[in-house]
Protein backbone atom coordinates (compact mmCIF):
# COMPACT_ATOMS: atom_id res chain seq x y z
CA UNK A 1 0.00 0.00 0.00
CA UNK A 2 3.19 2.64 0.82
CA UNK A 3 4.15 2.24 -2.62
CA UNK A 4 0.01 3.10 -4.06
CA UNK A 5 -0.01 6.44 -2.23
CA UNK A 6 3.33 7.04 -3.09
CA UNK A 7 2.47 7.29 -6.30
CA UNK A 8 -0.55 10.10 -5.76
CA UNK A 9 -3.89 7.45 -4.28
CA UNK A 10 -5.23 9.57 -1.02
CA UNK A 11 -6.82 6.21 0.21
CA UNK A 12 -6.01 2.90 -0.10
CA UNK A 13 -8.86 -0.44 0.46
CA UNK A 14 -7.73 -4.17 0.62
CA UNK A 15 -10.85 -6.28 0.45
CA UNK A 16 -11.08 -9.48 1.19
CA UNK A 17 -13.62 -11.64 -1.26
CA UNK A 18 -12.57 -15.16 -0.21
CA UNK A 19 -10.16 -17.75 1.02
CA UNK A 20 -7.08 -16.29 -1.62
CA UNK A 21 -8.61 -13.09 -3.21
CA UNK A 22 -9.25 -9.63 -2.21
CA UNK A 23 -9.85 -6.50 -4.10
CA UNK A 24 -8.20 -2.67 -4.19
CA UNK A 25 -9.91 0.01 -3.87
CA UNK A 26 -7.87 2.83 -4.53
CA UNK A 27 -9.10 6.47 -3.76
CA UNK A 28 -6.99 9.48 -5.99
CA UNK A 29 -7.50 13.25 -5.44
CA UNK A 30 -9.17 13.59 -9.20
CA UNK A 31 -8.85 12.21 -12.46
CA UNK A 32 -5.65 12.75 -13.72
CA UNK A 33 -3.65 11.53 -10.33
CA UNK A 34 -5.83 8.63 -10.86
CA UNK A 35 -4.41 8.08 -15.19
CA UNK A 36 -1.21 8.76 -13.95
CA UNK A 37 -1.18 6.33 -10.75
CA UNK A 38 -2.79 3.56 -12.42
CA UNK A 39 -0.24 4.19 -15.65
CA UNK A 40 2.29 3.16 -12.92
CA UNK A 41 0.80 0.45 -11.40
CA UNK A 42 0.43 -1.09 -14.78
CA UNK A 43 4.21 -0.64 -15.25
CA UNK A 44 4.69 -2.25 -11.99
CA UNK A 45 2.79 -4.93 -12.30
CA UNK A 46 3.80 -6.26 -15.23
CA UNK A 47 7.27 -6.30 -14.08
CA UNK A 48 6.60 -7.52 -11.29
CA UNK A 49 4.63 -10.50 -13.28
CA UNK A 50 7.24 -12.95 -12.90
CA UNK A 51 7.76 -12.37 -9.38
CA UNK A 52 4.57 -12.45 -8.05
CA UNK A 53 2.48 -15.40 -6.97
CA UNK A 54 -1.42 -14.10 -8.12
CA UNK A 55 -2.53 -12.45 -10.88
CA UNK A 56 -5.16 -9.50 -11.69
CA UNK A 57 -8.63 -10.91 -12.81
CA UNK A 58 -10.26 -7.75 -13.90
CA UNK A 59 -10.13 -3.60 -13.28
CA UNK A 60 -12.51 -1.15 -12.84
CA UNK A 61 -12.58 2.55 -12.92
CA UNK A 62 -15.06 5.11 -12.02
CA UNK A 63 -15.93 8.55 -9.98
CA UNK A 64 -17.51 8.38 -6.95
CA UNK A 65 -21.07 9.80 -7.12
CA UNK A 66 -21.87 8.56 -3.35
CA UNK A 67 -19.58 8.91 -0.21
CA UNK A 68 -20.75 8.07 3.70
Amino acid sequence: MPLIISIGAVKVQMIRTGDLSFCVVTEYPDAMAAETGQARIAEIRSQAADELPMSMASSHAGAVFAYG
